[in-house]
C-alpha cells in the first residue's frame, strides 16, 4: 500500500495484510515501525494489529530495547510519551511488549504472523 505526498511522491506505508483498523480508522504499521524504530532506546520493533472489544483491532507494538538494563515499566511509559508526539493517538500503541528478539523466516523477514498468533488474546 502507498500514498502520494503533495509532490506527487509515493511514499509506501507497508503490506495490505498488515493494516490495523481500529474504531474504523486505519492504522500503517510501517509508520508506527519508523516512529519507534527512530527512538535511541528501541534496536528494532514490529507492530501488529490484535483484537480489542472497544475497537475490533489495536496496535501493539513488539520491541527489542537498546538496553536489557532499563526498567522496562519506565522504558514503556517513555517509548509511549514519545511516539505519542509523532503520532496521532489512534495509531499510537495500546501496548509494548520487549522481547529478545523477533521471529523471522529464513530470508531474514520479520513473521508478523507468528507474533499475532502469540498476543491475539492480549486484551481478552
Amino acid at each position: 500500500m502507498g500514498q502520494f505526498d503533495e509532490q506527487g511522491y509515493v511514499h509506501i506505508l507497508g503490506r495490505g495484510k498488515d493494516l490495523i483498523i481500529s474504531g474504523g480508522l486505519n492504522v500503517y504499521p510501517k509508520q508506527v515501525e519508523d516512529a519507534l524504530d527512530s527512538l535511541e532506546f528501541i534496536k528494532e520493533s514490529a507492530v501488529i494489529g490484535v483484537p480489542h472489544s472497544d475497537f475490533g483491532e489495536v496496535a501493539v507494538a513488539v520491541c527489542i530495547p537498546a538496553d536489557w538494563k532499563s526498567d522496562l515499566t519506565r522504558l514503556e511509559a517513555n517509548v509511549l510519551k514519545e511516539v505519542k508526539q509523532e503520532l496521532s493517538s489512534y495509531k499510537v500503541p495500546k501496548k509494548v511488549i520487549f522481547v529478545e528478539e523477533l521471529p523471522r523466516n529464513s530470508m531474514g523477514k520479520i513473521q508478523k504472523k507468528d507474533l499475532r498468533e502469540k498476543y491475539k488474546n492480549l486484551f481478552h
